[in-house]
């Protein structure tokens, strides 16, 4: 049965029930395995931009959006685009994206002094030892373009990778030509005979970060692009930032030719609530998620089944004023839940096993619950914290683990961006010590020629 629109019922789920266990892990269940068909068609366009460099990138970029260049050079934005954007942006929209990155710069400045700086000390013997902290040479992001362009996100990409102090900040971003047919033919021989749909708030938050070059493709083509090199993009160290089943898939292949942030899934949200916030805010935190798509997942935890029910109503309230009403009502049929705890101690153990993306504890003292609390992406604290404002101008990073990710993974940082060598200079004094216990463990796993490295400069062994 197709559920109409305005009939959003996510699953009630009570931890006393019998079957709480097997209903719970079906709701939470979803499938991070690719397409058969996708997999191969981006392993065919990887290969494929890796042979023919900047030709392939023309003839997918005519093929899939639409849009004609004679050079990939025809298709590259430039910083006078970026400022063209951002002077041409309404007051308002141009201070909510310095608010933005300023408050995001700040955060991850101070991430960066926290745990991305270079350290060292000597121990008794004199011997140096530390870590040395770079930032990567060239980073690539892609950005999602078109009707479907993220700001916050380039935001959320380039200013971590600013602040980590990445030589080179490479944008791709598709712009498809809107009614186009995807004809799979070479590329035209003119300059750019559409420019497609540029989103102007992505230009200019590329001019607010930072952006180095930005190019106007997208796809599996840009990933290629990016990790392998041609005549015309530059080759990065690390790609980052959300896609498509292709681009994921694309990210997925290119891994260890260039590093990657993660492999996303669905969005989520976990809402821990103790029954003090009003149900109308929960219900719209549920929906902020539930709107991106319909595989997206939203779930609440709480003690109190009288407010439970309470939510339940709101949801039906306030789900036809919304524009994506057919996308939130699909979401929460389909992988929501509202589940009845017996208690806040239970409702944390149970978010733990989730690991969720975003995690919101609405209660009237958040602290109490937030030790307890192990596994997640982002912890929102309190009633009036709601996920969007981690979305777009908190500061900590919205790039974040999903699919229970959180269990071994952190959200998108500085220290993304930056790699670190390890420091060691061993004194004559430390040589003594250290060359013994070297010699015996060497021995012990049959290297004698590292057994006989460290052996050479005790004292006495020395030629």
């Amino acid at each position: 049965m197709v559920l109409s629109s305005m009939n959003a019922r996510p699953l009630r789920l009570s931890t006393v029930q019998a079957d709480f266990e097997s209903l719970f892990q079906q709701r939470l269940h979803w499938s991070a395995d690719t397409d058969a068909a996708i997999e191969q068609r981006v392993a065919d366009i990887l290969a494929d931009v890796k042979a023919r460099g900047d030709a392939a990138v023309l003839d997918y970029t005519a093929r899939f959006d639409g849009l004609q260049a004679a050079t990939v050079a025809d298709l590259e934005l430039h910083q006078a685009d970026f400022k063209a954007a951002f002077d041409g942006l309404p007051d308002a929209q141009k201070r909510a994206l310095q608010d933005a990155a300023a408050r995001i710069r700040s955060y991850h400045e101070a991430q960066k002094k926290a745990c991305g700086e270079s350290w060292q000390y000597r121990d008794a013997d004199g011997s140096l030892l530390g870590q040395k902290v770079t930032p990567l040479d060239r980073a690539g992001i892609y950005v999602p373009g078109g009707k479907a362009a993220y700001p916050s996100s380039l935001l959320m990409n380039a200013i971590p990778a600013h602040v980590a102090g990445v030589g080179e900040i490479i944008m791709v971003v598709p712009t498809p030509v809107r009614g186009s047919v995807a004809t799979g033919g070479a590329a035209g021989s003119g300059k750019a005979a559409a420019r497609g749909e540029r989103n102007e708030l992505v230009l200019a938050a590329a001019f607010v970060a930072g952006v180095s070059r930005a190019f106007t493709i997208g796809g599996a083509q840009a990933v290629a692009a990016l990790a392998y090199g041609t005549a015309t993009v530059p080759r990065v160290d690390k790609i980052t930032g959300p896609g498509n089943a292709y681009v994921a898939a694309a990210k997925r292949r290119v891994f260890g030719t260039v590093g990657i942030d993660m492999i996303a899934g669905p969005s989520e949200i976990l809402v821990l609530a103790d029954g003090s916030t009003p149900p109308d805010w929960v219900a719209m935190d549920l929906f902020s998620q539930a709107e991106h798509d319909e595989l997206a997942q939203s779930i609440l935890l709480c003690p109190d089944a009288a407010y439970i029910d309470a939510v339940q109503a709101s949801i039906d309230k306030l789900l036809p004023e919304m524009p994506r009403r057919d996308i939130i009502a699909a979401s929460l049929n389909g992988r929501g839940a509202l589940i009845h705890t017996r208690s806040m101690q239970e409702a944390c153990a149970i978010s733990n096993r989730i690991a969720p993306e975003h995690l919101e504890v609405s209660s009237l003292d958040p602290h109490q619950w937030e030790p307890l609390l192990i596994h997640a992406g982002a912890i929102f604290l309190g009633a009036f914290t709601s996920e969007s404002l981690g979305d777009y101008c908190a500061g900590p990073n919205h790039v974040l683990p999903t699919s229970g990710t959180a269990r071994f993974s952190s959200p998108l940082g500085v220290y993304d961006f930056q790699k670190r060598s390890s420091l060691i200079e061993v004194s004559e004094a430390g040589a003594q010590i250290l060359g013994q216990t070297a010699s015996v463990l060497a021995h012990g796993e049959g290297l004698q020629a590292h057994a006989r490295a460290a052996e050479m400069r005790l004292h006495g062994n020395q030629a």
